[in-house]
């Protein structure tokens, strides 16, 4: 199959990778240094979104934010100029639910099909192909896209039309982002109490509290390896979308508001690029005093 990818970052490298293994004809657009093992590997490296979009069948987005995902689809030189009847373009970043539903339709104008599929994991799962993926789209277009999803994942559902798979994530974001706070509160208040966090985290790891939360991401903050499988300063633009939409819906999101503030002092604190364990950085006593 001829596919396109976009976005060749700390997720994007290797889940591309898994399709040029699988044996797919895979054109690439923002090569750098760092991903130069792809084209190695059988990537196809192309200059501009609109020729990877004019080469493949299905084109795939791994971008940061919803700005940059409009610049990829609409931009000069975008997807969407070299987009044909019967494509498919499949956005597996971390977007509006609302942006996505308005670039779907302006996709479709072009006769594409359109799917939002974001995911959960980290670097890890990326590597790892053990992605969760949430999609939203028509069932058509999943059932075509899901032997892909397949080389990239694990648990790959689809939650309903376009703009749901973004829904998924948020909701994810919000789970993720609360859990990893509270464990960071639970650690710090273990260290500031005497006790040795290493021995308190092993102890929960047996009882209620127990979570993938906790075994991974307290690993990292009891170690201080704080490298980026997923940084701050995204995963406060995701808990941004989600109190942005909680505006428009009227909901009431209060824990979701007070760790977006967590994570804006995280940025002020020069943490943003650092793994979103390091909010338990911001909890030691110097950052505090």
């Amino acid at each position: 199959m001829k596919i396109g990818f976009i976005g060749l970052g700390v997720m994007g490298r290797p889940m591309a990778g898994h399709l040029i293994a699988a044996g797919h004809e895979v054109f690439l657009h923002r090569v750098k240094d760092v991903s130069q093992h792809l084209v190695e590997a059988g990537g196809k490296p192309l200059d501009s979104a609109k020729a990877v979009a004019e080469a493949a069948d299905i084109v795939i987005l791994m971008v940061p934010d919803t700005p940059d995902v409009e610049k990829v689809l609409f931009g000069e030189a975008g997807v969407a100029d070299g987009l044909s009847a019967g494509k498919l373009v499949i956005d597996m970043s971390s977007i509006s639910p609302v942006a996505t539903r308005e670039f779907a339709k302006r996709i479709a104008e072009k006769g594409a099909g359109y799917l939002d599929a974001p995911v959960s994991g980290g670097e890890v799962g990326a590597k790892a192909a053990s992605l969760t993926i949430m999609v939203g789209g028509s069932e058509a277009d999943f059932a075509r896209a899901r032997p892909l999803f397949e080389l990239m994942g694990k648990n790959i559902n689809r939650i309903g039309e376009v703009g749901d798979g973004q829904v998924a994530k948020v909701a994810n974001q919000i789970i993720v982002g609360l859990t990893i706070e509270a464990v960071a509160e639970g650690l710090a208040f273990a260290q500031a109490a005497g006790a040795n966090p290493a021995k308190v985290r092993s102890a929960l790891m047996g009882g209620f509290a127990s979570s993938r939360i906790l075994e991974v991401h307290g690993e990292r903050m009891i170690k201080g390896t704080f490298d980026p499988g997923f940084r701050i300063r995204l995963h406060l633009k995701d808990i941004g979308l989600a109190t942005e939409a909680a505006k428009s819906l009227d909901l009431a999101l209060p824990h979701a508001s007070n760790l977006q503030q967590i994570m804006q002092q995280a940025l002020a604190n020069g943490l943003g690029d650092k793994d979103h364990s390091a909010l338990f950085e911001l909890l030691q006593p110097k950052q505090l005093s």
